[in-house]
């Protein structure tokens, strides 16, 4: 076989599900082989996706400088009605999936020791749900982003809904509704181009791109849009989101944080913006009023939070609200800093959620006034802990900083004014998460049990250690990330023609 043609994409998407499928054939009682399986599938399916940035042999290597999608695969699936298995990556996409790929077997070894009930099921689930994310952010034909992205919906409903809290039911529930309610008129949209267009890839429509200037566009745009904006979520569309990072067991909240919230502004960069350029011009002020109301709102309501964990949930309204206005910039700096701050959320987010559920393990409860003075007793989990909130504040140096400041730049360019509100939630997240921290680890302890608790072990510390190190890394020398999505936001941007601000 020649290697350089092996189908990569196809290799690392169905990787988890074919772990999930031999788990499936494992007996209930053997729970060790059941975490090993998962985790060694988990980890393998990280390892071969690096070869889309490391060479090894004749396999390997993103070309940083070529436009377009590489390590394309298109195999006819129903020919009928034009529907192929079609698949590629670019700059953006390639990020997005290393971001899953290394979060997942973090998030399955982060629930080793927690999750003591239905453990293969469970398991089961995560690799189903990574295959799925991994699906949606390689798809070029509509129908097959449909269908991935519904996938996506079934697992993270059972690990809510089986393994959450004591609302998981509610929580489960209402997170299916919004997103099934929006992915309807995203999928009345699919139809309409496929059936007009002739052909569900995206390659293809936005190559024969002439066509749609006199489709309805702006309805179109909304198909699309609603379905994203309720996964990002965008303000109004969020109240899912508390519920359900609340419920969610530790690792669903990191799924759900540091991948799945992509999905959406994904979804924004990859199609409304390539292919309704008109439209999404006409409403890019009305997103990105409600991008800054998202960025001040979920900053003020995570002040009010008594619950750690519901203060990090308000903060992802808050921090996708940049994304979603950098994207609305039009600009190539307002761009590269969303998709970059894609990657931060992921890591910074998806770590808070890591060390609130490390110590609820040990005290079994996330109110924040049960605390205090807890730097004394787990000074390792204090340390790691104050980098990840100063990096989910911002701070220079770390990489949240890197990727809201290039965002505000380039919203700047656009409108000033929009920069000058956004601006605001900078000030806001450095109180609600400097004011939750001294809560948590300073001052004197609150409660007795709080005196017995024993610091991180060997495994949670490989656990958060990884994202500790990419924190600094991209907050340092962030240059390779922008430099792996330069090519591809340049080719977005490319459809909107002079008219771009700064562009």
């Amino acid at each position: 076989m020649n290697l350089t043609n092996l189908p990569l994409i196809s290799i690392v998407t169905f990787l988890p599900l074919a772990g999930a499928i031999i788990i499936l054939f494992l007996r209930r009682e053997e729970e060790n082989n059941i975490k090993q399986t998962a985790m060694a599938t988990a980890v393998l399916t990280f390892i071969v996706s690096l070869l889309f940035v490391v060479r090894i042999g004749p396999v390997g290597g993103f070309d940083l400088a070529r436009a377009g999608f590489q390590y394309g695969e298109k195999v006819a699936w129903i020919p009928a009605f034009g529907i192929n298995y079609e698949v590629g990556i670019d700059g953006i996409s390639l990020l997005l999936l290393l971001l899953t790929t290394l979060l997942t077997p973090l998030a399955i070894l982060s629930s080793w020791n927690s999750i003591k009930e239905r453990q293969k099921e469970y398991m089961i689930f995560m690799l189903i749900l990574e295959t799925g994310m991994l699906g949606v952010f390689v798809s070029l034909d509509l129908f097959l982003f449909y269908v991935f992205w519904e996938i996506t919906l079934v697992p993270m409903y059972f690990l809510i809904g089986i393994w959450g809290g004591p609302r998981r039911v509610y929580a489960a529930v209402k997170f299916f509704l919004y997103t099934m309610a929006g992915s309807l008129l995203m999928l009345l949209a699919i139809l309409y181009l496929g059936i007009n267009g002739h052909t569900f890839s995206l390659t293809e429509l936005l190559a024969n791109h002439s066509w749609l200037a006199g489709a309805p566009q702006m309805a179109l745009f909304v198909g699309f849009a609603v379905a994203f904006a309720i996964k990002v979520p965008l303000w109004p569309f969020h109240s899912w989101l508390p519920d359900a990072h609340v419920e969610a067991p530790t690792a669903g909240s990191v799924i759900l944080a540091g991948v799945l919230l992509k999905m959406g502004t994904y979804g924004f960069l990859r199609f409304n913006l390539p292919l309704f350029p008109d439209a999404a011009r006409q409403a890019a002020p009305v997103i990105a009023v409600l991008a800054i109301i998202g960025i001040i709102y979920g900053a003020i309501v995570s002040f009010a939070q008594t619950d750690v964990k519901k203060l990090v949930a308000y903060s992802s309204v808050s921090h996708l609200g940049f994304v979603m206005l950098g994207i609305f910039s039009f600009t190539p700096q307002g761009i590269q800093g969303a998709v970059l701050q894609m990657i931060n959320h992921g890591l910074s987010t998806g770590a808070l959620f890591l060390m609130v559920g490390f110590i609820y393990e040990r005290r079994h409860t996330r109110e924040m006034d049960q605390f205090g003075g807890l730097w004394k007793i787990l000074p390792i989990y204090g340390t790691l802990f104050l980098i990840v909130s100063l990096s989910s504040m911002g701070l220079p140096g770390l990489n949240g900083f890197v990727g809201e400041f290039t965002i505000l730049l380039g919203t700047w360019a656009a409108n000033p004014v929009w920069a000058a509100f956004a601006a605001t939630g900078v000030i806001l997240a450095a109180i609600y998460i400097l004011t939750m921290f001294q809560k948590m680890f300073m001052g004197e302890t609150r409660n007795e049990e709080n005196k017995h608790l024993l610091d991180l072990s060997q495994r949670e510390l490989w656990v958060i250690v990884p994202i500790i190190v990419l924190i600094f890394v991209i907050g340092l020398y962030p240059n390779p990330f922008f430099q792996a999505m330069t090519t591809s936001v340049d080719g977005v941007l490319r459809q909107f023609g002079p008219l771009v601000a700064g562009g």
